[in-house]
């Protein structure tokens, strides 16, 4: 071994919930070092790939004033934020997930996490109202929906280098281009990590290791191997670097995996796309419809608001064939569109007749398109208006495959179309842990030492997960672990 490190607690990664465990740990009196595979340039993980939306339960208005405490007079009176309680988020997080989430899990994630936003808030992390897109303007005021409302300022490259700033200001270190490879661990626990730093092999020992390293998104062998057939062919959103080592060390020293591990946050996206940053995403699929290559719809587009579906919707266009689809518009609601189907470089065609249009959609079968449409226009109820901000029951009646609402006729040229494919942003499957973020062993007894946070925490999402809901349990998650790995090191200093 060329050479190694001695410390209290290393936590491996350094995206949000690596962050949040290497901040709480410190300031509950641990020396911690931080290992982060990227280069400092990339450094975050997934969290610096978010737009920093995250969501938490609050009761009103005075609740967002302790976290947003710089919201002026004129933004309180132009804002209808409503209220989030946590039964809302707890019923949201069963519901999503077919009940199938971890009850005990989703109970922390959901009671914390309004305490969690204070507590970052006090680490200098600051959140504003997510006006553009969480909030559609009825009578001058900015109506909120979905049950999220705030993101980070700057975005998810805000988040990570705010936290990055606090933790550095409170005497963190952290190595970048220091890939974890191998858990140091006995009968007794786990005593440190095996790392290469720049390529050599190093180790760093410790009296506590907690694992925030992300899943395995971006890793083509591991999502074929659980995610199944075709997920070789899903486009891979965020970070190069989640490809599940993290996860890989902790199994192979007996940790228990969990939850749902052919399951992955997919979402539809731009078919030819360079990068797969946020641009990537085409989020405004409700008030259209989608078609796939034999020019049929096939699925509910309006079953509800984006921030509950978006997460699975790239798994139904993987199964579509060539593994694309088409979202198309009409101009009576072209206005509504997000801000990412107006870059230059996204791959629509445009056109004044649904027979032009036909003609354009490439791979799809313009005759059976068109049959599709004129269907689906008939069978829309012209008697309930159409309302983006509610789950309005505009709906269609007598197709195969329903639109539960916002259903309006494509009958108003020009229409455009966007070829999209699935993008996948995280997976679902993970490692054990108990309500003090232990991994737990095979047997269900906590492997001393080892906690774990974040991404690959298995057991909270199944299918489909509520938008925001990632972020906020990595911090919730990141800072149960770094306290309880600091009181593990205190116990252990106490009993040599």
């Amino acid at each position: 071994m060329s050479s190694h490190y001695e410390t209290d607690i290393v936590v491996v990664g350094a995206g949000n919930a690596a962050m949040c465990a290497a901040i709480a740990a410190r300031e509950n009196g641990a020396n911690v070092m931080v290992l982060e595979k990227s280069p400092e340039a990339e450094k975050g993980g997934n969290s610096t790939y978010t737009h920093g939306s995250i969501r938490f339960a609050y009761n009103g208005v005075e609740d967002l004033k302790q976290i947003m405490p710089e919201l002026t007079q004129e933004e309180l009176d132009m804002s209808d934020f409503g209220s989030y309680t946590e039964e809302d988020f707890f019923e949201d997080m069963c519901k999503l997930t077919d009940y199938r989430t971890d009850p005990e899990l989703a109970s922390i994630l959901t009671g914390k996490s309004f305490e969690t936003m204070k507590w970052l808030r006090n680490h200098k992390v600051r959140f504003v109202p997510i006006y553009g897109r969480q909030a559609f303007k009825i009578d001058g005021k900015f109506k909120f929906w979905g049950g999220m409302i705030v993101e980070s300022v700057g975005g998810g490259h805000g988040l990570i280098d705010s936290l990055h700033q606090e933790a550095k200001d409170l005497g963190v270190t952290v190595l970048y281009d220091a890939m974890a490879t191998e858990l140091i661990h006995d009968d007794e626990g786990v005593h440190g990590v095996i790392f290469k730093h720049k390529g050599k092999t190093t180790e760093v020992h410790a009296k506590s290791v907690i694992i925030a390293s992300g899943g395995f998104h971006a890793n083509t062998e591991m999502r074929t191997r659980y995610l199944g057939p075709k997920w070789d062919l899903a486009r891979p959103r965020g970070s190069r670097f989640n490809t599940g080592e993290g996860i890989q060390m902790a199994l192979n020293i007996g940790a228990m995996p969990h939850g749902n591990w052919s399951g992955a946050h997919a979402v539809g996206g731009d078919r030819y796309a360079e990068s797969l940053g946020e641009g990537f995403q085409k989020l405004s699929y409700p008030f259209g419809i989608i078609v796939n290559g034999d020019g049929k719809r096939f699925v509910d587009e309006g079953e509800d608001f984006r921030n509950y579906t978006y997460a699975k919707l790239g798994r139904l266009i993987l199964e579509q064939p060539n593994q694309f689809a088409w979202q198309i518009f009409d101009s009576k609601v072209t206005h509504l569109l997000r801000d990412e189907y107006k870059l230059r470089t996204v791959t629509k065609v445009k056109a004044n007749t649904l027979e032009e249009l036909a003609s354009k959609l490439e791979g799809v079968d313009p005759e059976k398109f068109l049959q599709t449409v004129k269907e689906y226009n008939e069978a829309v109820r012209q008697d309930v208006p159409f309302n983006p901000n509610i789950k309005d029951g505009r709906k269609t009646e007598g197709l195969a495959i329903n639109k539960s609402n916002w259903a309006n006729p494509l009958d108003e040229g020009p229409f455009e179309a966007y070829a999209v494919t699935c993008g996948i942003t995280f997976t679902f499957g993970g490692l054990k842990i108990n309500s003090q973020t232990e991994v737990q062993d095979l047997i269900s007894q906590s492997i001393p030492g080892l906690y774990a946070a974040g991404e690959l925490v298995g057991g909270l999402f199944y299918f489909n997960y509520p938008g925001g809901s990632g972020l906020m349990a990595g911090s919730v998650f990141g800072k149960i672990a770094g306290e309880n790995a600091a009181q593990y090191v205190k116990r252990n200093l106490i009993n040599q």
